[in-house]
């Protein structure tokens, strides 16, 4: 009997609201974006930024873990994303997480690191556009002011009640990645599309 888990094609959590978020996209006359980036790599890793790990699992990355609180790090198509004194978010394109593990635990040798694919926990929401700080502001607690929360900025917060990961882009009018669990994915985009509803 075939292993239906293994040949089923893969569903985003927002599949089913892909085309409010185009409608919505197109009805604000370019003010505001709304699209999911699914599938995207995430792994969680934990290590001692004084031990010999860090450095290598930086060269290994081909980037230095940032070491500054909510600062983002990006080489290529490896977004890394500062959580904790000890803890990072690795974003990368869909099916890279095997790579990427295998490397940072082979660079760690040793050392003690911890690597989970956290890459099914969540999904991307990219909100851009001339009024995406506006938006967002509507149900965030944070300064979204680019001189509080400029490009290169990420913090762990909420959105509409909704714990998320937000992450300032660095390239020119790239807006912002929202990471949200998969399971609350479907409330924060129907949140997003009616707070989006006076710029349409």
């Amino acid at each position: 009997m075939a292993d239906t888990a293994l040949t089923a094609p893969l569903r985003s959590p927002l599949s089913h609201v892909a085309d409010r978020l185009a409608t919505a996209t197109h009805a604000s006359g370019g003010a505001i974006r709304l699209a999911e980036l699914p599938f995207l790599a995430q792994l969680n890793v934990r290590l001692d930024v004084k031990g010999a790990a860090a450095e290598a699992v930086g060269l290994a990355l081909d980037l230095q873990l940032p070491l500054q609180p909510n600062s983002v790090v990006r080489a290529g198509e490896l977004t890394v994303l500062w959580l904790g004194p000890d803890e990072w978010l690795l974003v990368g394109p869909q099916g890279s997480e095997r790579d990427l593990e295998s490397r940072i635990r082979e660079a760690a040798g040793d050392e003690h690191v911890s690597v989970t694919d956290v890459s099914a926990q969540r999904t991307t929401l990219l909100v851009t556009g001339p009024r995406a700080q506006d938006l967002l502001a509507h149900g965030c607690p944070l300064d979204l002011h680019p001189r509080a929360f400029g490009s290169g900025r990420c913090a762990q917060t909420t959105l509409g009640r909704t714990q998320v990961v937000l992450v300032a882009r660095d390239e020119p009018r790239a807006g912002f990645w929202v990471l949200v669990r998969s399971t609350f994915a479907g409330y924060l985009a129907d949140w997003l599309l009616d707070a989006a509803t006076e710029y349409l």
